[in-house]
């Protein structure tokens, strides 16, 4: 479970989000890191009693992403993340980047989400070939009475304005074609993340995305 003193930390951080206050409390951070690896490391190895496409060798520290924000292109200068991000990518042919599962905790704002947001080009057009030949098989994942009410409106989620190149408006799956990211998520509360349970609760959640995943994944092969 993500200990109280981790949403503490992440709280005050987004209060004091500058280098003076966090080197005075790089212990604290350090502590709620590896409160994260551990919640990481218990979640891969059930995810992956479910999803084999996930490697079980993966070093957990390396799925917890850094907390140092790229300020280089952002008007935005504060040097932190507020939140511990967790992805958990799944086996790719070649090593490319595709659908994953990813965890954020941060105090009011923590979520599990998957799929694959923001695909490549190639990636992205080859995931609308999939959907214009075989769109019914998504539909049975994400119009599935559970996963709608777990993930909410797979459709309600960053899309083109028009349609996309080479589909006609009249395409029965158009808004599908229309989407730039192919993502379920669902939000967890503070009080969620702390309990003993959260672990077993977010391998719930995978095990609802993985149909999710393999589709994608099975586009982009």
């Amino acid at each position: 479970m993500i200990k109280k003193e981790t949403l503490d930390f992440l709280k005050e951080l987004a209060q004091n989000n500058n280098r003076d206050w966090f080197i005075a409390n790089k212990a604290r951070h350090d502590q709620a890191r590896e409160n994260v690896i551990e919640f990481a490391a218990a979640v891969i190895k059930e995810v992956a009693k479910t999803d084999r496409d996930i490697n079980t060798d993966v070093d957990p520290k390396k799925c917890v992403l850094r907390i140092y924000r790229d300020v280089r292109f952002s008007p935005d200068k504060t040097p932190y993340k507020k939140n511990f991000g967790i992805t958990i990518p799944r086996q790719h042919p070649n090593g490319s980047r595709g659908s994953e599962y990813y965890i954020q905790i941060e105090p009011g704002n923590s979520f599990i989400a998957g799929g694959y947001w923001m695909p490549e080009g190639n990636h992205l057009k080859a995931i609308r070939q999939e959907i214009d030949y075989n769109a019914q098989e998504l539909k049975d994942i994400v119009d599935a009475p559970e996963f709608a009410e777990l993930f909410g409106n797979f459709r309600d989620q960053e899309k083109l304005k028009t349609n996309p190149r080479d589909y006609a408006a009249d395409n029965e799956n158009i808004e599908l074609l229309k989407l730039k990211s192919f993502v379920a998520w669902r939000k967890l509360t503070d009080s969620e993340v702390q309990k003993k349970d959260i672990v077993a609760k977010t391998v719930s959640l995978c095990s609802h995305i993985y149909p999710l995943n393999v589709f994608l994944n099975n586009a982009i092969v």
